[in-house]
């Protein structure tokens, strides 16, 4: 792979299989016992390529259910493919509600998991430790398990981990439309601060002003396809296009 290439994904597809279950009461389940559900395939990626630089942001755009979550799930290590190639050059982090930390597990746990998932051994961790609760504003709950916190409060404790913890590649989904005004003002500044440069960064989002604002790149998703990948403002009109 060349030096200042993040990632690179080949004809990336992925299926999933989904049970339908019409058996929805007691009634139906005792007198359909040899009659198990329906499945169906459902294709939510198809034969998907795109190349990301080194310390590029790039915009990822598209209708609900058009694939952009699970794109990024898979690019960052949360789904495997079923089918192409994927190389990944660098740590990777996934900023979506907590995707990746354990709900059974409490504030300080995640930290610690999560921190050593991305290369930080438990001495590193120790020093940057308050540093991140403070950031979230989780002193108060920093024992109490995440199944407990409300998702503004889990997003919060994601973003503050991947801020502190470095991690070379970001996956940030939605990630600005989550916590309340005062969060979301101190990440659009840690955003926009020196802590971004050098750093990669895949933003999903339904805001055509923040994608512009801060991608030259943006990749433009429908029905499970990547329709187009190159200058924002042509990937905007083409949303906005399809979306009259």
């Amino acid at each position: 792979m060349e030096k200042n290439i993040a990632l690179i994904a080949k004809n990336i597809g992925k299926t999933f299989v989904i049970t339908e279950d019409s058996h929805n009461t007691v009634k139906h389940r005792l007198f359909n016992l040899f009659n198990p559900p329906r499945r169906k395939k459902v294709e939510a990626l198809k034969n998907v390529s795109l190349d990301v630089n080194k310390g590029e942001c790039i915009g990822l755009i598209g209708r609900n259910g058009c694939g952009k979550s699970t794109l990024v799930k898979v690019l960052a290590g949360v789904y495997p493919t079923d089918t192409g190639y994927l190389k990944i050059n660098g740590s990777t982090m996934l900023m979506n509600l907590g995707v990746g930390m354990s709900h059974e597990l409490t504030a300080r746990e995640n930290i610690y998991v999560s921190a050593s998932v991305l290369g930080l051994k438990i001495k590193e961790v120790d020093v940057i430790f308050d540093k991140i609760v403070d950031f979230a504003e989780l002193k108060e709950f920093v024992d109490t398990k995440i199944k407990y916190f409300s998702s503004g409060m889990v997003a919060r404790l994601g973003f503050s981990i991947a801020v502190n913890a470095g991690a070379d590649i970001m996956f940030l989904d939605e990630i600005f439309a989550v916590g309340d005004m005062k969060f979301q003002e101190k990440a659009v500044k840690v955003f926009e601060s020196s802590w971004i440069a050098g750093k990669t960064v895949i933003l999903v989002s339904h805001s055509m002003f923040t994608v512009e604002r801060y991608c030259k790149r943006t990749a433009y998703m429908k029905n499970g396809e990547l329709v187009f990948f190159g200058e924002t403002s042509k990937a905007v009109e083409l949303y906005k296009k399809d979306n009259q």
